[in-house]
């Protein structure tokens, strides 16, 4: 079982208690800090199963887990992306798809309030869906195995809802996963910003603050990305990953799912009114 503490929706190193990681062993799936990640040809390994293999003197090959294992919903979230952009580029109705799911803020206008979070399935070119699935793989697996499916798949659409209401509101629509992937930025940044005075913590939101500042240097050179999706999704994220640090207990996937699909709602009503 993962041990939550009172105040961070990441799990605690089996090792040391003291510590919050989003890490965990690639192979049992113990959570487990930096300290006590040992690389591997696959993911990472906790000393446990380090041992194991070099005891017995054999390597397992059935039973490795993959770096998104146990992340479901990352890979359905990437699958569908990946399905639809294959659907809309070479299928026959590809462009009745594209005109049904885009946001169009005059039909998101007209009533149409679930179009800010259906552009999360179109993708306006290669380069596009390349960056944001990689981003999704990179970012998703550990925060969906961290604070579980559920509590995940309401942040990834309350990110992309609240990306959308700023795209509405202050920019022109579009398509694109942006303001989801933007919200894993924003639980990653806060979850590191509040670990800033340890190792890994102040590694991790230097990596964040790098790649943030590049994104939101691209729209001056490329004018069609919407930095009003990335910062409605990056605003939504930090959002959710402080409430879910106020929460604990035996009920907390429960609440965290509800706290999140709360801000998808309060997106949705925002379009609305």
């Amino acid at each position: 079982a993962v041990t939550q503490d009172h105040t961070t929706a990441a799990p605690v190193c089996y090792r040391h208690p003291d510590r919050h990681t989003m890490l965990s062993c690639s192979r049992c799936g113990r959570p487990i800090c930096g300290a006590c990640s040992i690389e591997a040809s696959v993911g990472q390994r906790c000393p446990e199963c380090v041992k194991g293999v070099e005891a017995q003197k054999v390597i397992p090959t059935g039973s490795r887990r993959s770096t998104a294992s146990g992340a479901p919903a990352t890979i359905t979230f990437i699958a569908a992306a990946v399905l639809f952009f294959l659907v809309t580029r070479f299928g026959q109705f590809g462009g009745e798809i594209v005109e049904a799911l885009a946001q169009i803020n005059s039909e998101v206008a007209a009533g149409e309030w679930w179009r800010i979070f259906t552009p999360v399935l179109l993708h306006a070119g290669i380069t596009h869906i390349l960056f944001n699935m990689w981003a999704l793989w990179v970012l998703g697996p550990q925060v969906e195995r961290g604070v579980g499916t559920g509590p995940f798949v309401a942040l990834y659409f309350a990110a992309a809802g609240m990306g959308g209401v700023f795209a509405f509101y202050f920019g022109s629509g579009g398509v694109g996963a942006s303001g989801a992937i933007f919200g894993l930025f924003g639980v990653w940044l806060s979850w590191a910003f509040h670990r800033r005075n340890t190792l890994q913590g102040r590694a991790i939101l230097s990596q964040l603050g790098f790649l943030l500042l590049i994104n939101a240097a691209l729209p001056l050179f490329i004018p069609i990305i919407s930095w009003q999706a990335h910062l409605g999704g990056l605003l939504a994220g930090i959002a959710i990953a402080e409430i879910w640090r106020l929460i604990s207990g035996p009920n907390a996937k429960l609440l965290r799912t509800l706290a999140a699909a709360g801000v998808a709602v309060l997106a949705a009503v925002l379009v609305i009114i």
